[in-house]
């Protein structure tokens, strides 16, 4: 499994840091949605679903987490503690947040807009539908 992380630009002086990103620079695709998780109660797993077609880039932007990536072949666990530091989340993909610090923010840049018909939120659905889609 290929874990594709993104080291944004930082830009920075005496006034403190910045980092702007831009689609088709920074961000590999066009951004139709923007959320956040903060307040995770410690214990709690996010997620637990893949989607069909959404890609996604997760920016901790305060604080630290962990994400469980699952291809259906490979699974890999990153963590993200860096501001300017971003996981690519391509589609096809099951993952499950977790081990958030009490200060984490997580910001999730999405490909397309919330559509509930491209969640998988059933493991054992996911594991059909990648195989299904790597004989076609």
């Amino acid at each position: 499994m290929e874990v594709i992380k993104y080291a944004f630009q930082r830009h920075g002086d005496d006034r403190g840091m910045l980092v702007a990103l831009e689609e088709g620079k920074e961000i590999p695709f066009p951004v139709k949605r923007v959320y956040y998780m903060y307040d995770t109660v410690p214990g709690v797993r996010r997620g637990h679903h893949a989607h069909k077609c959404l890609e996604q880039i997760l920016i901790c932007i305060h604080g630290s987490c962990k994400i469980h990536l699952d291809n259906g072949e490979e699974t890999a666990e990153v963590e993200l503690s860096n501001p300017y530091e971003g996981l690519y989340i391509p589609n096809d993909m099951w993952r499950e947040m977790y081990d958030f610090s009490s200060d984490a923010v997580l910001m999730v840049l999405a490909s397309v807009i919330y559509d509930e018909s491209d969640y998988i939120r059933s493991y054992d659905e996911f594991i059909q539908y990648v195989k299904g889609n790597t004989h076609e």
